[in-house]
């Protein structure tokens, strides 16, 4: 397999809307080239028996069941903001969205 190229190192930076320089798309290449190695290499050990797996070891959700509780009021929450709007905290637009 043909290692990686500075275009589609060049290619992915724009798909991440990253910047790079050009020594930087050198260096980068050679590193996700090694990278697809690796994982080539595991590939290749990988066998027809051996079921994918994300953990090693199996996991268990060990979170708590929802229950209903006391909890504070809308009015309660609010009384600290410096700002509320329909009993929601009112922040500062960032996105020139309506």
């Amino acid at each position: 397999m043909p290692g990686i190229t500075r275009e589609e190192v060049a290619h992915l930076a724009r798909l991440a809307r990253l910047e790079l320089k050009p020594e930087e798309l050198d260096h980068f290449a050679g590193q996700l080239d090694d990278i697809i190695g690796a994982v080539a290499r595991v590939s290749e050990v990988a066998d027809q028996d051996v079921p994918p797996t994300s953990h090693p070891l199996p996991l268990t959700n060990v979170m708590r069941a929802d229950e209903v509780r006391p909890s504070l009021t809308p009015a309660q929450a609010l009384s600290g903001a410096p700002a509320q709007e329909q009993q929601r905290f009112k922040v500062p637009q960032i996105l020139g969205e309506d």
